[in-house]
C-alpha cells in the first residue's frame, strides 16, 4: 500500500525542515548532510496531528518518584543555581562511584574517572569526539541509536556495521572475528540493546572483551538501560577482566527514574581516556544542570527496593503490551531488556517499515518506529517496527484495542 499523501507531506516536510531553500544546504557541514530531523520527532509530530497513541518514542507518560523531585526543589531552595563544576557535583560523582561499585565490583576514583554531562547522548558525544580522529575505524552493531552514526560523522570516524538479525539478535561471531583488525580502534556496543531488547550474553560480551584485548581496541558501552533487565542479569562490559582500563561506560538518570527531561547522563573510564571526554564535554556543554545534580545523587542513593518495585512494574506493562501484540497478529520478537520490543510488520501487507508505521497513525491511532532507520543499509530493518511500554497501563490497553479493532491482516 502507498503512504498516503497527508502523511508523505508530513514527512516530506521533516525532510526539508533544514533546507527550505536549496540555498542554506550548501552551507550544511558535508559530515551532516544525511542527517534529517530525528525519526522520533517525525514521529511524535505526527502522533499529535492524528490523535495516535505514542507507543513510538522512548518517554515515560508518568512522572519519576516524588523524593527524587522534592530533592531537585530542595537544591533550588538552597541556592544550588549556578554553574556546577565542569566535570560533575563532588556529591552526584560520589554517588555514581557508589552506585558503580554495587552493581559490578569496580571502586572508581569519583574525582579522575567520572565526568556527569548532558544526559547520556552528550556522553557519546564527548566520547566520540574526545578519543576518535578522523579516519578511525569504529564497529556498531545494527541497528543502533541514531546519535551513534552521527556523532561518529561528526567525528570523522569510519564506521564498520556488524548486523544483529532476529529472532534473538544474537551477535555473529565469525563476522565479528573478521571485522576487528589493527586498524579498529573502537568497538560501540548497547545492552540491553535499542531497539531489540537483546541483552548481550556473557559469552558475546567474553568474545568482544577477548578480541578488543588482543588488538588494542577500546570499547565504549551504553548502558542506559542496565536497570530495565528482565531475562537476566545485565553485565557491564568494564567489569570483565581486563576490560576496565580500555572501556568507556555510558550511563543516564531518565530511563531507571522516569526523567528524562533533566538529561543527566555520566561516563566512567580510567583517567587515560577520561581525560579526552573531558576536553571534549567541556567544549560542548561545560557543565550540567546543578540542582538536578544534587537530586541525581539522592536519587542513585535509592534503596534497592527501589529497583526491584521498578522492574516488576515494567514487566507488568511489556506483558500487556506483547500478549496485546500478540493477539494482533504480529510476530513478536523476545526482549530481554530496555522497554521496547520489536516486531514483524508483514503479516499485514504493507510495503515496509515506513509505509506500515505511517498507515498505523493516520488509519488507526498508534504510533511505533520504523526501524530502518537504525540500519546504515535500510533494507535490513524494512520488516520490522519498534513499540515501546514505558506508558502506562491504560495507554498500553487502549493502544492494543485500537490495533484490535483497526488493524487488519490482508
Amino acid at each position: 500500500m502507498a503512504s498516503s499523501p497527508a502523511v508523505k507531506d508530513a514527512v516530506s516536510n521533516q525532510n526539508n525542515s533544514n533546507q527550505s531553500t536549496q540555498q542554506p544546504l550548501q552551507h550544511v557541514a558535508k559530515r551532516l548532510e544525511k542527517f534529517k530531523t530525528t525519526i522520533f520527532t517525525q514521529m511524535s509530530s505526527l502522533a499529535i496531528k492524528h490523535g495516535a497513541i505514542n507507543l513510538g518514542q522512548g518517554f515515560p507518560n508518568f512522572d519519576g518518584p516524588e523524593f527524587v523531585k522534592e530533592a531537585a526543589i530542595q537544591a533550588i531552595k538552597d541556592g544550588k543555581s549556578q554553574y556546577a563544576r565542569g566535570y560533575g557535583v563532588p556529591d552526584f560523582s560520589s554517588a555514581i562511584a557508589e552506585r558503580f561499585k554495587k552493581d559490578t565490583g569496580l571502586v572508581v576514583d569519583p574525582e579522575k574517572e567520572i565526568t556527569v554531562t548532558s544526559g547520556c547522548t552528550e556522553a557519546i558525544a564527548a566520547t566520540m569526539l574526545g578519543l576518535i580522529n578522523p579516519g578511525d575505524e569504529v564497529i556498531l552493531f545494527a541497528p543502533f541509536y541514531d546519535s551513534y552514526e552521527a556523532t561518529l560523522s561528526m567525528a570523522g570516524a569510519k564506521i564498520k556495521c556488524i548486523t544483529l538479525r532476529p529472532p534473538d539478535f544474537s551477535v555473529p561471531i565469525d563476522e565479528l572475528k573478521s571485522a576487528i583488525t589493527q586498524d579498529t580502534r573502537a568497538v560501540l556496543i548497547n545492552t540491553p540493546h535499542n531497539p531489540t531488547g537483546k541483552m548481550f550474553t556473557r559469552e558475546e560480551l567474553s568474545t568482544i572483551a577477548s578480541l578488543c584485548i588482543e588488538n588494542d581496541v577500546l570499547v565504549f558501552t551504553d548502558e542506559v538501560y542496565d536497570k530495565l533487565a528482565f531475562e537476566m542479569d545485565h553485565i557491564s562490559m568494564a567489569s570483565l577482566p581486563g576490560m576496565y582500563e580500555r572501556t568507556v561506560t555510558l550511563n543516564s538518570l531518565g530511563k531507571t527514574f522516569s526523567l528524562t527531561g533533566w538529561k543527566i547522563g555520566w561516563a566512567i573510564a580510567p583517567p587515560h581516556l577520561t581525560w579526552g571526554v573531558r576536553q571534549a564535554h567541556s567544549f560542548l556543554t561545560f557543565a550540567t544542570s546543578t540542582p538536578m545534580q544534587w537530586a541525581a545523587a539522592v536519587a542513585l542513593r535509592a534503596p534497592e527496593s527501589y529497583y526491584d518495585e521498578l522492574k516488576r512494574d515494567y514487566m507488568a506493562k511489556k506483558e500487556i503490551l506483547v500478549e496485546g501484540l500478540k493477539a494482533v497478529g504480529f510476530k513478536v520478537f523476545p526482549s530481554s531488556g530496555t522497554y521496547f520490543v520489536v516486531v514483524d510488520h508483514t503479516p499485514f501487507s504493507l510495503e515496509n517499515d515506513v509505509a506500515f508505521c505511517e498507515y498505523l497513525i493516520k488509519e488507526v491511532g498508534v504510533v511505533a518506529i520504523p526501524t530502518s532507520v537504525f540500519y546504515l543499509n535500510p533494507e535490513d530493518g524494512k520488516n520490522l517496527v519498534r513499540f515501546t511500554f514505558c506508558k502506562d497501563e491504560g495507554t498500553l490497553r487502549a493502544a492494543v484495542d485500537r490495533m484490535k479493532e483497526k488493524l487488519k491482516r490482508k
